[in-house]
């Protein structure tokens, strides 16, 4: 084993939850929050040794060095000392004190308490209490942090490279490991010799397992490290009589218990699986605060299904060197890479995918949109005998790695064809994978177009092949106007930057109060822009400091990932869980964060809990009742957005069982129980063009639908999960959905690429367009720290807290948004500039004076403010 350093043995130590953890010697104490931070005021100190205590006892051993790094204060006093001492108590004998290190501060000022000690191991303390005294009596010690860690070279610890299991590959039976809620034990074959071990010599098995939940587990609090990202990797498989011919799904859970007794469940991997064959489990995760105990475990499969574990390895996450930036040569941005386009050479460099037929023949008036190139020639695929069947181009020397792909493409029925909607797809086969290139649904005989894109990021090891699927076998469709090309996202990027400052900045007049400011030099700085841009956050979050930092720092609204969701809060019926939620929205509150509710209901089957579907119609309408109370009721007033029935493009749970006017009803009412909050649709695929169930044009029926019935249907919420992201293809959704004049949020953007340079570049597609968008009110993200997204290589924060390439680029998008100007005031004490809205500070140069003024959202508008000096 390898030396290292340990992580901080001070639990609560930057005190942002609260004096939790943390005594006071016959004094008092507080927590204030000041600047972003949270610095406990120790007062009514009578005596200099009175301050505050921590015990450390059972995470504190003789012959190690420890390293203190404290930041401290005083007020009452323009001077005084701060020591750090250990209290070390022996049974038997009296106790003794360790001075470990002191240091001077001044009022106003914070300075840095640092040192080191080494407890003795002859004899090693009963005891181990560390505390801060030192100042006179009557002066407060103020405290912002307490680190306090191992630094030893001595130290045996697991090392980045090291298994944190113990007993990973059971070869010293179940010792370390124990059943949750069930029955292990450790064999070297079952099933008459047919099941054996893929490595080593044993497996382990979780039987008569009679919850999902069940499993096997094991004890790693002493071994693992808050702030650390964790790789896990376990070999598994299922066995039993109840096993399905599908298999059934394996997950690796982590459940934490905090020093407040609170338990959290980490999701970590999950993996379908059968009594066929080992297959490897494999996922990350981290710990954001300082736990009393952690225990990792298998759970998943249904009741009388065994679990078998072969090996189990849980290390340090390797950290992988960002890639370099994509080198793209020879582009040709906006060339169609389709042969024979316009089909003036009949079905050259098109082949039919299957035995389908195909030719070329006119098909009427063509679409405006393909222009007079288009000569009124289709390609037909005829005797389709399969879904896949239809006409087909190679492009494998034509496509280039992370270049993005624009789609376009008119389809047609063959006329009286079929009476039931079919789906076309546009789909590129890369090895034997396929891409969804865009897809549009058809229940008439009238051409559609079909819009999305796509794009390639590992080399392919064989060709590259597009084709049109899609109709049901028998049923004939035409092609015409297909174009791929490479899109130019710079010469988007170039307009979208015109299109932001026409739409989202104002003229803004500075009108000073006295005439005695002609020709006085100003400077105009903006401090925040009130535009909203947020992010997704959840309860364990917010015990990192540093995703704390960064989220302050960046954002100024909230989205909470599950706290809020039903089967978060009543996961159980009867038994609420407020706590989560109600903390997270404080944090905010304190913080003056605006938060959006998401949600009150969740319309997709696979989301709702066991005891809600099993609810008859009766019960199940009077849960919804008692849902839309106890949520509504709880937090009226605090929740600026509520997601009333979320995805309801692409669920029906509760339509199926309630009727139709089920929807309506949950609309009404939530705006009923709280008329502040700003009530939303939400849906996903809606912007992109690759689900014909969430098309724009559907969610305007849906939508058009609802407030027919009286839903108050208030806002649009897109959520913007989104893969090769091109800019017209976004926009023109927006613009469509823009016609019902209701606000448009992107509600949960996430964008993913391994390459960090192509992961900036599809966020910044996301958050230009939105921003550029006369119709959007607002920017939701579903997270920025890795191991706490719901998509791999979607972060823009690595999980030791560095900013990667696509948290840069979000950085200077946010930078750019912001108004700074110079100049000098006119006859008319006036100085005029254009500004985003947000807050500003005006500096009158050579007078010293510094005046803070806001702009509000009133775009379009010339807006005057007077300024009193």
């Amino acid at each position: 084993m390898a030396s290292s350093s340990v992580g901080n043995i001070i639990q609560n130590h930057d005190f942002c939850n609260g004096m939790h953890s943390w005594y006071t010697n016959c004094c008092d104490a507080t927590v204030v929050k000041e600047e972003g931070f949270y610095n406990a005021v120790v007062s009514n100190r009578t005596e200099c040794w009175q301050g505050l205590e921590q015990d450390i006892t059972a995470r504190v051993s003789s012959g190690l060095t420890y390293k203190l790094s404290a930041r401290v204060g005083v007020s009452g006093t323009d001077h005084a000392h701060v020591i750090a001492t250990l209290k070390l108590e022996y049974h038997g004998s009296e106790t003794k004190y360790m001075f470990i290190t002191r240091t001077s501060v001044s009022k106003d000022r914070w300075e840095n308490l640092e040192g080191t000690f080494v407890l003795s191991d002859n004899p090693h303390p009963d005891r181990v209490v560390f505390y801060l005294e030192g100042p006179d009596p009557g002066v407060n010690l103020l405290v912002q942090h307490v680190l306090l860690s191992c630094h030893d070279t001595n130290y045996i610890s697991f090392g980045r490279d090291e298994n944190i299991i113990l007993n990973p590959n059971l070869e010293e039976g179940v010792n370390k490991w124990s059943g949750r809620g069930c029955q292990i034990s450790v064999h070297d074959s079952m099933g008459d010799g047919q099941i054996l071990p893929k490595s080593g010599k044993f497996y382990a098995s979780a039987t008569q397992r009679t919850q999902t939940w069940n499993g096997i587990q094991q004890d790693i609090t002493a071994r693992v490290e808050r702030k650390l990202a964790y790789s896990v990797t376990a070999t598994v498989r299922i066995f039993g009589n109840n096993t399905t011919t599908s298999g059934s799904d394996i997950r690796a859970t982590l459940w934490v218990q905090t020093p407040d007794s609170r338990e959290q469940y980490i999701g970590i991997a999950s993996i379908h699986a059968t009594d066929k064959e080992w297959v490897e489990l494999q996922g990350k995760f981290l710990l954001n605060g300082f736990p009393s105990k952690v225990v990792i475990y298998l759970e998943g499969p249904p009741p009388g299904v065994d679990i078998l574990l072969n090996g189990f390895v849980v290390k340090h996450a390797r950290k992988i060197p960002p890639s370099p930036r994509p080198l793209i040569q020879n582009a040709d941005f906006g060339v169609n890479i389709i042969a024979n386009s316009d089909l003036r050479h009949g079905t050259k460099g098109w082949f039919p995918l299957g035995n389908c037929v195909l030719n070329v023949a006119a098909s009427g008036s063509p679409p405006a949109d393909l222009g007079s190139n288009h000569r009124g020639l289709s390609i037909h695929a005829t005797n389709r005998t399969h879904t896949w069947m239809g006409p087909a181009q190679l492009i494998t020397d034509k496509v280039k790695l992370f270049l993005i792909y624009q789609v376009s493409a008119w389809v047609r029925l063959v006329p009286g064809a079929t009476a039931s909607p079919q789906n076309v797809n546009v789909a590129i086969g890369v090895d034997s994978q396929w891409l969804n290139g865009g897809q549009v649904e058809i229940n008439d005989d009238r051409w559609h177009e079909i819009c999305g894109s796509f794009r390639i990021e590992k080399q392919p090891a064989g060709k590259v092949m597009v084709y049109v699927q899609g109709p049901a076998p028998g049923i004939s469709f035409m092609v015409a106007g297909f174009q791929i090309f490479a899109v130019d996202r710079q010469a988007r990027f170039r307009q979208l930057k015109h299109q932001t400052d026409k739409i989202r900045k104002c003229d803004i007049t500075l009108k000073f109060s006295t005439r005695s400011m002609h020709g006085e030099m100003v400077r105009i700085k903006q401090i925040h822009n009130s535009f909203p841009i947020g992010s997704c956050i959840s309860r364990t979050n917010i015990d990192n400091e540093d995703f704390v930092a960064f989220f302050l720092k960046h954002f100024n609204w909230a989205v909470f990932g599950n706290e809020l969701k039903w089967y978060w809060t009543e996961s159980q019926r009867g038994n609420f869980n407020y706590r989560d939620a109600d903390e997270l929205l404080k944090f905010c509150e304190d913080n003056k964060i605006g938060v959006r509710g998401h949600c009150i209901f969740w319309e997709v089957e696979d989301t709702v809990q066991d005891w809600v579907k099993s609810l008859g119609r009766n019960e199940l309408s009077m849960a919804v009742h008692n849902r839309l109370n106890g949520l509504l009721k709880r937090y009226k007033g605090r929740l600026k957005h509520y997601d009333v029935n979320n995805e309801m493009l692409h669920g029906s749970f509760y339509q199926e069982r309630l009727g139709k006017d089920i929807r309506a009803y949950m609309f009404k009412e939530a705006k009923r129980l709280d008329p502040s909050a700003v009530v939303f649709v939400n849906d996903y695929h809606v912007e992109d063009g690759c689900d014909t169930r969430s098309s724009p044009e559907r969610y305007i029926e849906q939508i058009l639908d609802l407030q027919e019935q009286g839903a108050p249907v208030e806002g649009i919420g897109i959520q913007g999960h989104i893969d090769s992201p091109v800019g017209s293809i976004v926009c023109g959704a927006l613009d469509k959905l823009g016609v019902t004049g209701l606000p448009i949020w992107f509600t949960e953007v996430d964008v993913c690429s391994s390459n960090e340079h192509v992961r900036a570049d599809d966020l910044e597609v996301m958050m230009r367009e939105a921003y550029a968008h006369p119709c959007v009110e607002g920017i939701m993200l579903w997270g920025f720290w890795e191991s706490f997204m719901s998509r791999e290589n979607a972060h823009l924060v690595d999980a030791d807290g560095e900013v990667n390439e696509a948290g840069k680029r979000f950085i200077e998008l946010k930078e750019e948004w912001v108004s700074d100007a110079e100049g000098y005031v006119d006859e008319q004490s006036e100085f005029s500039f254009r500004g985003f809205q947000g807050t500003y500070q005006v500096e009158v140069v050579n007078r010293t004076i510094l005046k803070t003024f806001v702009v509000d959202k009133q775009q379009h508008q010339h807006q005057r403010l007077v300024i009193q000096l």
